[in-house]
């Protein structure tokens, strides 16, 4: 079976069809487009079916994973300016399914894109236990995998809009600094641990006002720009593995470490991580583990729309 699959994202939309053997996903042909390049999801779509070389006919089934809350075949993502409908953008053809971002980033932790996936920290990984994928990019992704049988099943979350939290009095100077700069009531994951929550950052610490790629570009070792994102990066995966019990491990995705892996893999994250007065130990047998292969939505979506199919219904 071929299947398109797309991960569209609030700076990069990235397509790829892919032939589904049992077992196997093969990436045949693929490409990225900028997401606020089109004024609206249709001509994005038209723009990739060309750039692929294909067409609704040449696909068996379509799987698109976008940033944001998923309801049916609906999705308004916070960070593009348009949305999309299936039932408006996909009136017919093969079926296509349309599912969060960070389901798919779960997905492909089941597939072979996370093969050469970089070791941040040492643990053992129970094999019946909850794993957790959390990702920073133009937004902060959370999902978890769930045993099931001899299967898996995936939870998304939107847990990078909730509150996130600040300790000590340099920080809280650094939240109001947040609220103030971004007009928010208050400051959560998106704002803090994602490529423009670099920025912000970096600009509070140096008074640098660059893009993300600028502000990660003048980071070293002894940058306190990367002290102080490292432990943001940190507690955000602290707190989403305690709260889904990660035993199975820890995966992060996403573009900003993928880019700059020094975000992740150093003590500063590690010893963060780990500060858990009643869970410590727990946390330092966790396998923390940095996906850094960016077609991994791909073969995530991809590997959800081959289930799909091998179900007697598409689901959304």
């Amino acid at each position: 079976m071929r299947i398109l699959a797309a991960d569209i994202g609030g700076t990069n939309s990235r397509f790829a069809v892919f032939r589904a053997t049992a077992g196997h996903l093969e990436k045949e042909t693929g490409l990225s487009l900028p997401s606020a390049g089109f004024p609206g999801f249709a001509a994005l779509l038209a723009r990739a079916w060309s750039g692929l070389g294909a067409g609704p006919g040449d696909i068996d089934a379509a799987a698109l994973a976008v940033a944001g809350p998923v309801r049916g075949r609906s999705c308004r993502p916070p960070n593009i300016a348009w949305d999309i409908d299936l039932d408006r953008d996909w009136p017919g053809g093969p079926p296509c399914a349309l599912l969060n971002d960070f389901l798919a980033q779960a997905y492909a932790c089941r597939t072979s894109a996370v093969a050469r996936a970089r070791l941040v920290q040492a643990g053992s990984a129970d094999p019946l236990g909850v794993t957790a994928v959390v990702g920073a990019g133009t937004g902060l992704g959370h999902c978890a995998l769930l045993p099931l049988g001899s299967g898996f099943a995936a939870v998304p979350s939107e847990g990078g809009h909730a509150a996130f939290a600040f300790v000590g009095p340099e920080e809280a100077a650094y939240e109001e600094f947040l609220r103030r700069e971004t007009g928010r009531p208050y400051a959560h994951g998106d704002l803090v641990v994602t490529g423009p929550g670099l920025s912000l950052l970096h600009r509070f610490l140096t008074g640098h006002d660059l893009s993300p790629a600028e502000a990660a570009a003048e980071l070293g070792p002894d940058s306190p720009t990367l002290a102080w994102f490292s432990r943001f990066y940190a507690r955000a995966c602290r707190n989403y593995a305690l709260i889904v019990l990660a035993t199975g491990g820890l995966y992060i995705s996403g573009g900003l470490a993928a880019k700059n892996p020094g975000l992740v893999d150093n003590d500063h994250f590690r010893s963060e991580f780990t500060n858990s007065p009643a869970h410590a130990g727990l946390l330092r047998n966790l396998p923390v583990l940095l996906n850094d292969n960016e077609d991994s939505g791909l073969f995530g979506a991809a590997l959800f729309g081959q289930r799909s199919l091998e179900r007697p219904a598409l689901e959304a």
